[in-house]
């Protein structure tokens, strides 16, 4: 099941209540009216729509809730995303800094951010000369601090900086 379809399954709220109280214990029609407040009717219409949609089953003791729906709908919305970095461990530290194209925070630990710097410093072809202006509008679209990641890049030698000119490191 998808994530539309669980939605969609629980979008009515006679359905919800249904489905809620046999999470919390009622197993019949007349303990999820007596818990819900809804009439026997509504509860059967309801319980039927469930089942249909896989987030109940009905045995010879009562009602049940389909709880994994719930992992396998987030799991079916995943989408795939290509790795950062071809090394797992280096993509793992890449994927806990940057989110949508963007730096989120500094990493605090030096080892970390030596990978984050190197992933960034992509951006910069090499043997290009840069212009303090230019490297401050491509580090802008990775975080607002452009200064502290400049500063970074030129700390760890991932940079070097003559006369506000900036290249590239040799590698």
């Amino acid at each position: 099941m998808n994530a539309d379809l669980l939605c969609g399954s629980l979008a009515e709220p006679a359905r919800l209540r249904t489905y809620s109280a046999v999470v919390l214990g009622a197993r019949t029609p007349d303990q999820i009216a007596a818990a819900t407040g809804l009439s026997p009717a509504v509860v059967g219409k309801s319980a039927q729509r469930l089942i249909k949609t896989g987030l109940l089953t009905a045995s010879a003791d009562g009602f049940h809730a389909v709880e994994e729906v719930f992992k396998d709908a987030a799991r079916s919305n995943r989408r795939e995303v290509a790795p950062l970095d071809a090394d797992p461990a280096r993509d793992a530290v890449l994927r806990a800094f940057i989110r949508d194209g963007r730096l989120t925070h500094f990493p605090t630990f030096p080892a970390k951010t030596r990978i984050v710097l190197e992933y960034l410093v992509n951006c910069f072809e090499p043997n290009r000369a840069y212009p303090e202006s230019e490297v401050n509008t491509i580090l802008n679209t990775w975080h607002e601090d452009h200064a502290a990641l400049r500063r970074l890049l030129v700390d760890n030698h991932l940079l070097t900086r003559t006369n506000s000119i900036y290249r590239r490191a040799s590698e």
